[in-house]
């Protein structure tokens, strides 16, 4: 909302606005009230129009703002008359009521108003909260919920059974606050409360909230159903947790690819003796399921994890056929896989199209088992949305219309690719790029210094952070720690960018054996290493892959003084071709880019391999650039960026019918055409 619009309602509208901004700030710190974009918040002052008139208006949270970051922009204005006029309406449709909200916004530019926004309209109080807290939702999922509601909150509370936010909710809720109430539960929902004062408001959700906590507290503790006691299942051991996340990952990646995330917050859920019960409650909100879908599943070890996900979707899609009659045309059913995967042991493993989903995934999950367990202690059993209601969530129009509307996936969304010698010159590039397009990095290198620093970078740049290890490639225990980490961090790799390197000018007469065998471990070496890691992890995922060898003109075209450099790329484009015919059977792909003359960044090109290749050629060190690039068909100077758009090809699905195959990036050195 422009800053004079809300000036023009004069020092009342500033200070209910304000205050609406303080109290949702304050009701989004605490996670247990909502989380994740969670709950609506309301108040309502006046404002003059265009044309000098002082209106009565309301300002509402926007879709897809969150309450604990709220802003004075993530409250769009709408004028209250226009939305008070549908008061008396009978039915009015989702997409028509979107449109009218839309149509009472007092700046049309402003953040789209919440789905709930008439609900706070029609409550005829100033100011309006409604929050997701889970001790109310946890009464509500009692055998007799509306019975459980009136012994925990008193008389002046409301109850309402399940119905989809909307007009008809709106309509109810405004009934009952016309009844002197001072709130009201929905079922399966959350906690409406209201008053003229925003103080008072805050104060009577905080103490409709702690009468729920308390009563239930007071109920579990009295109860012989809380909480089952037993030896705990063992812990997985790190091994098995890799293998799980592999074969998890494998499962949940088969349409589109998918970043794990694994949270032991929810050990002490995992570990209960009536963990199938949990599950079976369902989400505890509309709002969690928009987010985790209707179920998790359960996954007790690793040989089990196939089964399971099998079971999983059989039962997803066998409940879409049930009720997909209902369904508007045009859409169609979810990916069935699940989101959450709740394992003994362990915890829980969540699954998005990148870190933050999968993080956010895994807090929803958190607080909807934490209000089924409360409810199991408290009640011993559960009473869980009509699967018709379950479905009339998963299937909402109005969200399935904002699927269509959200931007597309950038082309390596759920992808994790693994770069070695990334702290600098061609490496750091190709991360760069990759991050980019939208991938998970893991990257190496013996540069501890640069990989913090290229992590900084790829934060501020706004993408996604990467998991990194410090140290020699060469040693088998670097490469593994490297590898697990991607393991652990995303849950499995599916690209492998071979890019560490190192160089030595000497002819062969003088070519030391410690230099050597320095060239050869870190350029053949630390390749062969990563690539036989890469195929135990590609094998155990599943799901095919690419390995991208970052090799060198001097592979097929060598040069005097470059020995050890020139036999070691040319060994690893034969290692390439190798992987390529190993791999083929299990669509894991092969390939070697072959660049020449790369300068930016690079710290192969030191000043004494600059010294020597300007000699040889009979040229001044400054001018070897251009020397170089006027040495190619294509007079380019080649960069590290033309490399790395080379390898992104190379992982993409762009090149999926490629492998065995070797992708000049040098200008065109005629000496060195591929073979």
């Amino acid at each position: 909302m422009a800053d004079s619009a809300i000036d023009g309602g004069g020092e009342g509208a500033v200070k209910e606005l304000l205050e609406l901004v303080d109290r949702s700030r304050r009701i989004g710190a605490d996670h247990a009230l909502v989380v994740h974009g969670g709950g609506n918040t309301s108040a309502k002052g006046a404002l003059y129009d265009h044309l000098g008139r002082l209106r009565d208006v309301m300002w509402v949270k926007g879709s897809g703002a969150d309450l604990e970051s709220a802003v004075l922009a993530d409250f769009p204005g709408l004028w209250l008359g226009r939305l008070l006029d549908l008061r008396d309406m009978d039915t009015i449709s989702d997409a028509r009521m979107s449109d009218l909200l839309q149509g009472a916004l007092v700046d049309p530019s402003s953040r789209r108003p919440s789905i709930e926004t008439l609900l706070h309209a029609f409550v005829p109080f100033r100011h309006v909260d409604h929050v997701h807290a889970d001790s109310v939702v946890a009464l509500t999922k009692a055998p007799e919920p509306e019975m459980a509601v009136r012994r925990a909150l008193g008389e002046r509370v409301g109850f309402v059974r399940w119905v989809r936010p909307g007009f008809r909710l709106a309509k109810l809720v405004a009934d009952m606050a016309g009844q002197g109430l001072d709130g009201v539960v929905l079922a399966h929902h959350g906690l409406v409360t209201w008053a003229d004062e925003s103080e008072e408001c805050w104060a009577r959700t905080q103490h409709f909230v702690a009468l729920a906590d308390n009563c239930l507290r007071e109920l579990a503790d009295a109860s012989e159903h809380a909480p089952l006691l037993r030896v705990a299942p063992a812990s997985l051991a790190a091994g098995e947790v890799g293998n799980l996340l592999l074969a998890l990952r494998g499962a949940l990646s088969r349409r589109s690819r998918r970043v794990l995330h694994v949270d032991v917050r929810m050990r002490g859920v995992a570990d209960r003796e009536d963990l199938s019960s949990i599950v079976a409650a369902g989400v505890a909100t509309a709002d969690h399921m928009l987010r985790i879908r209707p179920w998790a599943v359960v996954v007790r070890r690793t040989e089990g994890a196939q089964r399971a996900i099998d079971a999983y979707e059989d039962a997803y899609r066998a409940y879409f056929l049930r009720h997909s009659a209902a369904l508007a045309s045009g859409f169609s059913m979810h990916d069935p896989a699940p989101v959450a995967v709740l394992v003994p042991g362990l915890g829980a493993v969540t699954s998005g199209v990148d870190a933050r989903s999968a993080h956010v995934a895994a807090d929803i999950l958190e607080h909807t088992t934490a209000v089924a367990a409360r409810a199991l202690d408290a009640f011993g059993s559960v009473s869980t949305m009509d699967e018709d209601a379950v479905f009339e969530v998963d299937y909402w129009p109005l969200e399935l219309y904002k699927l269509t509307l959200s931007p597309p996936d950038p082309p390596l969304a759920g992808h994790v690719v693994c770069v070695t010698g990334a702290a600098s010159g061609i490496g750091r590039a190709i991360a760069s790029h990759l991050g980019g397009l939208g991938a998970h990095l893991v990257l190496g290198d013996r540069d501890g210094d640069g990989l913090d620093q290229l992590a900084g970078e790829l934060h501020a740049s706004g993408l996604h952070s990467p998991v990194y290890t410090v140290g020699d490639l060469s040693d088998e225990s670097i490469v593994g720690r490297l590898v697990s980490a991607g393991v652990r961090s995303f849950g499995g790799v599916d690209g492998f960018v071979v890019n560490a390197g190192a160089a030595s000018v000497a002819a062969i007469a003088d070519l030391e054996i410690a230099d050597w065998r320095r060239v050869l471990d870190t350029n053949l070496t630390s390749a062969m290493l990563l690539t036989r890691a890469a195929f135990r992890v590609l094998r155990r995922q599943g799901l095919g892959g690419s390995i991208v060898y970052v090799a060198s003109k001097n592979a097929f075209g060598p040069g005097a003084g470059f020995g050890a450099y020139s036999v070691s790329k040319a060994g690893m484009v034969q290692l390439m071709r190798v992987a390529a015919i190993e791999g083929g059977p299990e669509g894991i792909r092969a390939n070697a880019v072959n660049p020449d003359a790369v300068f930016d960044g690079s710290k192969l090109w030191t000043q004494e391999v600059r010294r020597d290749r300007a000699a040889v050629h009979g040229i001044a060190a400054e001018d070897l650039e251009a020397f170089y690039a006027q040495r190619n068909l294509l007079r380019a100077q080649v960069s590290a960026e033309d490399v790395a758009q080379a390898v992104a090809f190379l992982l993409s699905e762009q090149s999926c019918r490629t492998t065995g195959a070797v992708l000049p990036v040098d200008g065109g050195v005629p000496a060195a055409f591929p073979r």
